[in-house]
């Protein structure tokens, strides 16, 4: 958030924290939750950059369009397990995999 928006909002009462204060997370915690949203960002990337739409995707990893939406979305549902093999059928590679790590650590 930028520093105007967060001055206004403290401004008119409210209290601007870190999603690691709100949900009060320790620090492994919080590098796990930004792997796993780098992670769903590649997977997007990747199908995004061969002109997927999520139904063709969904057709490509044998699961539905809404599996596809929720591991774009990071959903708490969806495993880093099923991100990284998911990221790999759609053609990632381990440089992509390395950098999602590097992204989220």
């Amino acid at each position: 958030m930028d520093r105007i928006k967060q001055a206004k909002l403290e401004a008119a009462g409210w209290t601007v924290a870190t999603p690691k204060a709100f949900l009060n997370l320790s620090d492994e915690d919080e590098v796990f939750v930004e792997v796993k949203v780098a992670l769903a960002a590649a997977l997007r990337e990747c199908r995004v950059a061969q002109h997927l739409t999520q139904t063709e995707a969904a057709r490509r990893l044998r699961s539905s369009q809404s599996r596809v939406a929720k591991m774009e979305a990071a959903d708490r549902s969806v495993s880093v397990d099923l991100l990284l093999r998911s990221l790999l059928r759609l053609g990632g590679t381990r440089e992509k995999v390395a950098a999602a790590f590097a992204a989220g650590a």
